[in-house]
């Protein structure tokens, strides 16, 4: 029997940029991790939660170095009042970012996690988010990561999904697992001004 998830009001949609959804660099659930946050996307719209985008700036060389094909959103925002990008530089997307701000003006107390990767950017936004006292509700099937290669001495090759089941038993019992992004809904945040903000020139 499936517990009913009350609805949240923010949908945080981390790093789904060309570089680690698509192509050989893609991690091995790009496919479906797409189709879900996408889904996911439409219903926070279809509900006036706020939609954040938040877009890694990697280093020079970097997969998703800034201005390069990879580092560009994979999937198309919407620009209104209810949905914003921002640019971040660390894991943990609250980190030297507007992020906490823009959730206080929006009247959100409970956030939806989605994107890549499990263990490194939505781990630490969704544990960042808990931290500051947000309900996080983190759907099974709407994040992914890489396979971790074998090392010597140490252990196999560990598959990505086990990865990803780790890295959401690793956030505690607080955070709201559940198996599929359907299950999370959305009601409505406060409208926030602009459709983009600059984490270099807002934070």
């Amino acid at each position: 029997m499936t517990t009913k998830i009350e609805p949240v009001s923010a949908l945080l949609v981390v790093d789904v940029q060309v570089a680690f959804v698509t192509g050989a660099g893609a991690v091995p659930a790009a496919e479906r991790v797409v189709e879900r946050v996408a889904a996911l996307i439409g219903r926070a719209r279809a509900g006036g939660a706020l939609v954040v985008h938040l877009q890694n700036d990697g280093p020079v060389g970097a997969d998703d170095e800034i201005g390069t094909p990879g580092w560009e959103l994979r999937l198309p925002v919407k620009a209104g009042p209810n949905e914003v990008v921002i640019r971040k530089t660390e894991d943990d997307g609250f980190d030297g970012t507007p992020l906490g701000d823009l959730l206080t003006r929006a009247g959100v107390t409970g956030v939806a996690v989605c994107g890549v990767m499990s263990e490194m950017c939505v781990g630490a936004t969704a544990r960042a988010a808990l931290e500051r006292g947000y309900r996080v509700v983190l759907p099974h099937d709407a994040h992914a990561t890489y396979d971790i290669p074998a090392a010597p001495g140490i252990s196999e090759a560990v598959p990505a999904p086990m990865v990803s089941r780790v890295a959401e038993w690793a956030l505690g019992d607080e955070v709201e697992i559940v198996a599929h992004a359907e299950e999370v809904t959305f009601t409505d945040a406060k409208p926030v001004a602009g459709s983009v903000e600059d984490a270099r020139d807002s934070a």
